[in-house]
């Protein structure tokens, strides 16, 4: 008989839809779930504040630059590099998309099909709270030859793409930049390059040789390495075989996606095979109780001015602005 666990999932992004994914069809076969408004555990994505008001064992399930405050969540599954007892799992978020399985279609064979396609893809919609850097690189870029923007944010094709990865697989090269450097920080961005059978030009996790490695893919340190950064695209895009032997090189460390999903299986059957009773890893006593009661009526309240249209509304029109 399965175990039964009372589950609310909270605070994700409208693209991540926790009945899609490889981790829930892994917690419905292993156990009797129960998604209800009085549950015993919460998967929560970390993008609002709707779970302070629930009192149960907290898993933060977030992909961003943020680091976990195990202040308010009993486990955390995120991107950064830390180590936290049996409390914490490092799972990049490029690790949550169907797609990512696709990277093992990938050629490694020379086929000079490879070459006979545009020069550089540029997607990015949402520039509001980007790095600088992406700008920079995109029309630093451009001198040499033009970049083809298919995004919302300077798009010159004639608009915004609906396939990221069919527009990819048009070019050579792919400008895969994050819109952050932060240690362990690596999205589906660089990911997507891969499956598009592109070289990413990457900047972003400084640690990225953690997850690809460095011989398949462009690498831009900073501001200062985007000159160095030129010029070996600009090798590489008049080098057949050069270009031919980063376009089919080995990008993954690890030996199949399927790691990844192992690895956070493993770790959702430990915290759900325990008793509910012994689950739990917040401090019920001292300072971190008293951070907790006198922070969740904030949160509340900041929740419901989220949730105000008006705010939506002013969100929304500065986010046009600013990432224009």
């Amino acid at each position: 008989m399965k175990k039964r666990i009372k589950i609310k999932f909270l605070g994700f992004a409208p693209y991540h839809k926790p009945h899609e994914q490889a981790y829930y069809r892994f917690l419905s076969e292993r156990y009797d779930v129960v998604e209800c408004d009085d549950p015993d555990y919460i998967i929560d994505g970390g993008l609002d504040f709707k779970h302070v008001k629930y009192e149960c064992v907290k898993i933060l399930l977030n992909g961003e630059n943020t680091v976990p405050d195990f202040n308010l969540y009993d486990y955390a599954v995120a991107s950064c590099e830390l180590t936290f007892g049996d409390r914490y799992l490092r799972m990049p978020w490029f690790a949550f998309y169907p797609y990512f399985a696709d990277i093992t279609q990938r050629k490694t064979e020379h086929d000079k099909g490879l070459l006979n396609r545009g020069f550089c893809s540029f997607v990015v919609s949402n520039a509001e709270f980007g790095d600088p850097m992406r700008q920079k690189f995109f029309e630093a870029l451009s001198k040499y030859k033009p970049v083809a923007s298919g995004g919302k944010y300077r798009n010159n094709v004639g608009g915004p793409v609906t396939d990221k990865i069919a527009f990819c697989r048009g070019y050579k090269f792919n400008i895969a930049f994050e819109n952050s450097s932060y240690p362990g920080y690596t999205t589906e961005k660089i990911m997507e390059a891969y499956v598009a059978q592109t070289v990413p030009i990457y900047y972003g996790n400084p640690a990225v040789e953690t997850d690809f490695r460095p011989d398949s893919m462009v690498r831009v340190a900073d501001e200062s390495d985007i000159e160095r950064a030129i010029e070996e695209i600009i090798r590489l895009d008049c080098d057949d075989e050069a270009y031919l032997k980063v376009a089919t090189a080995p990008c993954m460390v690890e030996d199949s996606p399927g790691v990844y999903e192992e690895r956070l299986e493993r770790f959702l059957a430990y915290v759900f095979d325990q008793p509910l009773e012994t689950a739990g890893r917040l401090c019920p006593y001292g300072c971190q109780a008293v951070m907790r009661r006198h922070l969740k009526p904030i949160r509340i309240m900041d929740q419901r001015l989220r949730d105000s249209a008006a705010f939506r509304w002013a969100a929304g029109i500065s986010g046009k602005i600013r990432s224009r």
